[in-house]
């Protein structure tokens, strides 16, 4: 077997054109970047009982911009937007609670930490050569693993909430790394909002592991 032969057995994921990646992880960037200012409002906005509402909507919204992407993809931006701001009514009870009960310096300092390591992420994804369709994979089969595990602990009270939220930490960076990597690949076919929704429900759930281990203890004490 020739080297032409190994190489179309087992193809190589190659680095798209430095420019093009860029411009694309530009874009994927400045609309997550919106998308969090977007959050934040919707966070300061929330309604009491808005948690339900948020969720139920952000669930149709994701369903609503993985049919959209392709065909119109101003609508799926808009939609992306719209899904920012019920985030924010998702997360907002719980994070004003923790502004109530702590102090806001605990959220601010979440969101910090968040922020520094979606950058570390990012960076490690672009120095190194990283299989995304693996990482991916095993990321996401780690997820649904995650989720089980939850709901049987809903049930049967084996894993304490720290614990959990150090595995949902692990899982999401994991995924975050293969997220940024498929970015510097050339996105894989995906348009910039997709990739930015992935970066962005990324950044959300382990910003709020990464609250429940900050504010946890000082909550329960």
């Amino acid at each position: 077997m020739n080297d032409f032969d190994m190489r179309r057995q087992y193809p190589m994921i190659i680095d798209a054109p430095r420019e093009e990646t860029a411009s694309l992880l530009a874009k994927v960037l400045g609309i997550t970047a919106v998308g969090f200012l977007i959050t934040a409002f919707g966070v300061a906005t929330a309604p009491a009982g808005g948690s339900l509402i948020g969720f139920l909507a952000v669930i149709a919204l994701v369903f609503g911009i993985n049919f959209t992407k392709k065909q119109n993809a101003g609508l799926a931006l808009a939609l992306f937007l719209a899904l920012s701001y019920f985030m924010g009514w998702e997360i907002g009870p719980l994070v004003q609670r923790y502004m109530h009960t702590i102090g806001p310096d605990v959220v601010f300092r979440a969101a910090g930490t968040t922020g520094l390591g979606m950058a570390a992420m990012g960076c490690f994804a672009y120095l190194f050569q990283i299989n995304y369709r693996k990482v991916s994979a095993i990321g996401f089969v780690l997820l649904i693993g995650l989720l089980l595990v939850g709901i049987a602990s809903m049930f049967f009270h084996f894993l304490t909430p720290d614990a959990y939220s150090w595995m949902t930490l692990g899982i999401f960076t994991l995924l975050t790394v293969g997220d940024f990597a498929r970015i510097r690949a050339g996105g894989d076919g995906r348009s910039a909002v997709s990739l930015a929704l992935s970066i962005y429900l990324d950044a959300i759930n382990i910003f709020l592991a990464v609250l429940q281990l900050m504010g946890g203890g000082r909550r329960r004490d």
